[in-house]
């Protein structure tokens, strides 16, 4: 009776040892995805150059592609050489076209022999996108061994977030942003659902890593969110005493 009672016992502990054998063990394929393919995108001949998706900007030719901020009027800054460099009188200006989510690349240059300290040294900006209630400025100033406040030095999110690192460049040197722009986005009472992100390189550097805005960015006061839908790129024609900025090879990609 014993030995029938045992037997049993084995029977069972052995049952689900056995059933456990025969589970089929993974494949490689299992895993495999192979649609849909991703579309090709050309990239460009060198690092900089604009892949074949993008929209170009600004090429080097002309201002097609932007406009006056100030009364929507030809933007007047001065196209030569290839680049374009701010005319302070005229203001700021904007592309025609707007844009949600996006992948920028900007070069701009500090001028030789720039004057002023702090934030009053080769001042601009770009405003990843502008609306009525103000913009999001990624900011743009000469930084190499010129001491400002942390979040207005090249590189911040303007008075919101401090660069990573600084990775400016001497004035009379070319300069990069590659810049990916993910715009918020609001509920039908306008409240906000998802804040605006970014990350951003400077001379290929990681300076903000998907960092979530508190708002649009304000020089007095404290940012907020206004509902807005797709907004225009805007590059600062800043006040500041020195000499003006020139920039060159602007293109992007919509996400």
């Amino acid at each position: 009776m014993r030995i029938k009672c045992f037997a049993m016992m084995l029977a069972c502990v052995a049952g689900p040892l056995a059933a456990q054998t025969t589970v089929a063990q993974p494949k490689p394929a299992d895993t495999e995805v192979w649609g849909p393919e991703p579309r090709i995108v050309t990239p460009g001949a060198s690092d900089a150059a604009a892949p074949s998706d993008a929209i170009v900007l600004f090429d080097g030719r002309n201002l097609d592609q932007w406009i006056s901020a100030r009364d929507s009027s030809a933007a007047r800054w001065d196209v030569a050489t290839g680049i374009v460099t701010v005319n302070k009188p005229s203001g700021d200006i904007q592309t025609k076209r707007t844009f949600s989510n996006y992948q920028l690349h900007i070069e701009w240059r500090i001028p030789v022999g720039i004057t002023g300290t702090g934030q009053d040294r080769g001042n601009s900006g770009v405003f990843l996108a502008i609306t009525p209630v103000g913009g999001y400025e990624l900011q743009i100033m000469d930084s190499y061994n010129n001491k400002t406040y942390v979040n207005g030095q090249a590189g911040s999110i303007y008075k919101q977030y401090a660069p990573l690192v600084n990775a400016a460049r001497k004035p009379g040197e070319w300069q990069t942003y590659d810049v990916v722009w993910t715009a918020p986005t609001f509920k039908s009472d306008g409240s906000l659902a998802t804040p605006a992100y970014v990350t951003a390189f400077h001379n290929g550097v990681l300076v903000q890593n998907h960092v979530a805005l508190k708002g649009v960015t304000k020089n007095t006061g404290y940012p907020e969110y206004r509902q807005h839908g797709p907004a225009p790129i805007l590059l600062q024609a800043h006040g500041d005493r020195s000499a003006p900025i020139s920039f060159r090879n602007i293109w992007v990609r919509v996400l």
